[in-house]
Order: C-alpha cells, then sequence, then structure tokens
C-alpha cells in the first residue's frame, strides 16, 4: 500500500521539475480546507447543520470509538474480556469501511496491516 504512495510522490517531483504546476491558477494562495467539495452534494446540507451544532459525522464519531478501543486494549490482562473488546474493534472497523463505501486504509491501522498481507500473500 505504501508503494502507491511512494510512486505518486515520486511523479509529483517529476511533474514540479519538469514545471507543470507553475501555471496552475491557484498558485500561491492559501487552500481552503473547510470546504465541502469532498462531501456528496445531497448531504452538504446536513452536514452543516450537524457542524454548526457540534456534531461530528457518523465515521469521524466511529473512528474515535476504533482509537480508543484500540488504546483499551493494551491495559486488558482479562482473556475473556480482551477477547470481547477485540470483536467490538473488528465490528467497528467493519462498520467504518461500510460507512465510508471504500477499502479501509490499512496503514492507519498497522496491527491489521500485517494481519491482512500475511492472509493474502500466504
Amino acid at each position: 500500500m505504501k508503494i502507491f504512495s511512494k510512486i505518486a510522490e515520486q511523479r509529483i517531483r517529476e511533474a514540479i521539475e519538469r514545471g507543470e504546476f507553475d501555471r496552475l491558477e491557484n498558485r500561491g494562495k492559501p487552500l481552503m480546507l473547510d470546504d465541502d467539495v469532498w462531501i456528496p452534494e445531497d448531504l452538504r446540507p446536513a452536514y452543516r447543520v450537524l457542524k454548526n451544532a457540534g456534531c461530528i459525522p457518523p465515521e469521524l464519531q466511529l473512528r474515535k470509538e476504533i482509537i480508543t478501543l484500540r488504546d483499551l486494549l493494551g491495559g486488558i490482562d482479562d482473556d475473556k474480556e480482551r477477547l470481547r473488546k477485540i470483536r467490538e474493534l473488528n465490528f467497528k472497523l467493519m462498520r467504518l469501511g461500510e460507512l465510508r463505501k471504500r477499502p479501509l486504509d490499512l496503514d492507519q491501522f498497522p496491527e491489521y496491516e500485517a494481519k491482512v498481507c500475511e492472509k493474502l500473500t500466504g
């Protein structure tokens, strides 16, 4: 998965060297990171209302829960409780993948990346 990032970075560097980014329309201007262009048009009004109300989208809430569970696993000594939390974590990871409608980026969860790679190659 990291190989694609390396290839992309290499191609970007080559394009910079060729000067392909020198004539871009908004060159030198700050990015509008608060822009909602990445949110589907039919969901934008609802997301804007949620944002103004201090709520976060379900995907972000689920991601927070996943991170909390992952951190919690390190401190659990009871095997039954640990297994229960692992199952809960796996369910939340699966649910996050469904909500995103695209594959989960395993670089964000390295403990799963190795297991998936092992299953695919072994």
